[in-house]
């Protein structure tokens, strides 16, 4: 306890500190990341098994296939080329990519630059979001829901999917801590009606495009996600989110068009705009929803 009491006491040693937890958190998102997609196929495969009442026969082309547990625990860490399982000293999170020279120790394949990126990332928005608001319970709050907001981006970028299993439990953590005094600014009240009108809002709208089109123009992952952010920043945050988010996919639609000769058809997941909008909206939320106000009454 004396020992807490100092790191809080202490801002430089606080920042430090979160950032080496937003480290060693961003190791574990990597495994969840990675982890959980394949999880939910096996799930679905053998549902899909038991509906059709055949036998089990799981499509895995990686090497999760060479075992009959995979979940987030196990099996422990291992290179995906040959299955080398990683010494502590090899999975450190940042420094070990660069002791190991980008490389597995055993079978010499190289290792995905985006692993201690993401470490990386996620201790630096970790330190940024324990900077901002200080050593309070709504930091801790905020930190769970940055971390979650960086999972669902990569997942979502990676395989176009927000997974239930993610956006639903963030959504009533959201409401949750707004029932609590912690200085959010956000009654229990907005924070419903933002879940509520959050995913109305995008599900009118995939609606009426679906009508025009024949066809879904977003997930109904996007609709969960957008209900998560409006319940925790309040159904006034929901229309300066979904303008910031569709400004930055629109400009990103764009630059892919002009650049990367990509086709103007070429889905683009909404989750990781969706994400930095709400990422965006812990640090600046009441200003930009004052300036948004102030545009709307001119």
């Amino acid at each position: 306890m004396i020992v807490l009491n100092h790191i809080i006491s202490n801002e430089p040693l606080l920042i430090a500190t979160s950032v080496v937890l937003g480290l060693c958190i961003g190791s574990f998102l990597n495994v969840v990341i990675y982890r959980l997609p394949i999880m939910l196929q096996r799930d679905f495969e053998k549902q899909c098994c038991e509906f059709l009442n055949i036998d089990n026969v799981s499509i895995d082309d990686d090497f999760s296939s060479n075992y009959n547990v995979f979940n987030l625990i196990k099996p422990s860490s291992h290179c995906p080329h040959c299955n080398h399982r990683l010494k502590p000293w090899e999975n450190v999170p940042v420094i070990s990519y660069f002791i190991l020279n980008k490389e597995c120790s055993r079978c010499k394949n190289k290792i995905p630059a985006r692993y201690p990126c993401v470490e990386l990332g996620n201790g630096l928005a970790t330190g940024l979001v324990t900077y901002y608001f200080g050593p309070t319970w709504l930091t801790l709050a905020l930190l769970a829901l940055t971390w979650t907001l960086i999972t669902l981006t990569l997942i979502d970028f990676d395989h176009q999917l927000l997974p239930d299993e993610i956006t639903i439990p963030i959504l009533w953590l959201g409401m949750f801590i707004n029932t609590l005094d912690l200085g959010s600014g956000i009654s229990i009240n907005d924070s419903v009606i933002g879940a509520i009108m959050g995913y109305a809002s995008l599900w009118f709208l995939n609606y009426i495009y679906k009508l025009i089109r024949k066809k879904n123009g977003m997930g109904y992952g996007d609709f969960k996600l957008f209900a998560a952010l409006g319940a925790w920043f309040g159904w006034q945050s929901l229309l300066p989110l979904i303008f910031v988010a569709s400004t930055t996919g629109a400009v990103l639609g764009i630059l892919m068009i002009l650049f990367l000769q990509k086709d103007k058809f070429t889905p683009i997941p909404f989750g990781p705009f969706l994400s930095g909008a709400g990422f965006i909206f812990l640090f600046w939320g009441p200003q930009i929803n004052a300036f948004y106000i102030t545009l709307l009454v001119r």
